[in-house]
């Protein structure tokens, strides 16, 4: 079993709708801790990573992506606090807030093993892509921006948060449960060549198929796993509290069997879960999940 540390992340600047602040609370209200505990996990909470209030926080000037700066300050301090989590042999859990976290988390870790000649495979778990740009974007919306950093593309401080751009390599990342795209996206997941395992895939191939392959292309060249757990990848039948719901998603169940496959494998390093929206979730069903679903994660088996 391992050290986790959880970092909270209450941030809302990513997205227009509001509440996805209250997630780290919302989660931790569902007794993260004390369930991790109750599975053989030593758990650390660091808190929560100051996120300046949007009523307060510079909008930024760059046209097409609002609050920019901002978001960037903040996913600097992540990928910060990412970093030293991992090199004191800790395992990070961050709490979001909205998915434009990842830009730091991802960052951080992807930097430790850097540092150690290694590189960073990443299972983005998501009904969107997240490969806009500030220039492709329509709604300016950052949290649809993540990943598209992650690999260089888009705002050079934003790309740069941990260090020189990109963080990852295109090939050692696996879009997982993508039903959701925008033109722009399409482009740029073909011109990137972005490994992308969609909704049908699952559907035609099932989850267990599917997910190990994902995990196969993540894995081939590097030296550890980090999953990006976007809440929205689930059906909202199952989670109706998340930032951006899209129907046609994943079930209770398939959503849990990839969590166990990650697991299985040994080789997570690190979780971020984000999008839960307490504001519009009923009785906390949706953080409850994000907490079921990172104890899948982390080694909980049904035997």
């Amino acid at each position: 079993m391992s050290t986790i540390r959880i970092i909270g992340v209450p941030m809302d600047l990513g997205t227009t709708r509001r509440g996805v602040d209250m997630g780290p609370f919302a989660v931790r209200y569902a007794d993260l801790r004390e369930r991790l505990e109750a599975i053989g996990h030593t758990v650390e909470d660091a808190g929560n990573v100051e996120v300046p209030f949007r009523e307060d926080a510079d909008r930024g000037a760059q046209r097409g992506a609002r609050f920019l700066g901002a978001i960037t300050d903040v996913c600097t301090t992540v990928a910060a606090r990412t970093r030293e989590a991992l090199e004191s042999g800790r395992t990070p859990i961050v709490l979001g807030g909205d998915h434009s976290v990842a830009a730091g988390s991802i960052a951080g870790a992807a930097a430790h093993f850097a540092a150690k000649g290694g590189r960073l495979g990443v299972i983005w778990i998501d009904a969107h892509g997240d490969v806009n740009t500030p220039s492709s974007s329509r709604s300016g919306n950052v949290h649809g921006m993540p990943l598209a950093h992650l690999l260089g593309h888009g705002d050079g401080p934003l790309a740069s948060v941990a260090g020189p751009a990109p963080a990852i390599r295109a090939s050692d990342v696996a879009l997982l449960g993508v039903r959701d795209l925008d033109d722009a996206e399409r482009v740029h997941i073909e011109a990137w060549s972005i490994p992308t395992f969609t909704m049908r895939a699952l559907d035609e191939r099932g989850v267990r198929a599917v997910v190990n392959e994902a995990i196969a292309s993540a894995s081939r060249e590097t030296t550890a796993l980090w999953a990006s757990l976007d809440l929205d990848v689930v059906d909202p039948a199952a989670a109706p509290g998340v930032g951006t719901p899209v129907p046609g998603g994943m079930t209770f169940r398939e959503a849990h069997l990839v969590m166990e496959l990650l697991a299985d494998t040994g080789r997570l390093a690190g979780l971020d879960v984000v999008e839960v929206n307490p504001v519009i979730d009923t009785h906390n069903r949706t953080a409850d999940l994000a907490a079921q679903l990172t104890l899948s994660a982390f080694g909980k088996r049904i035997l």
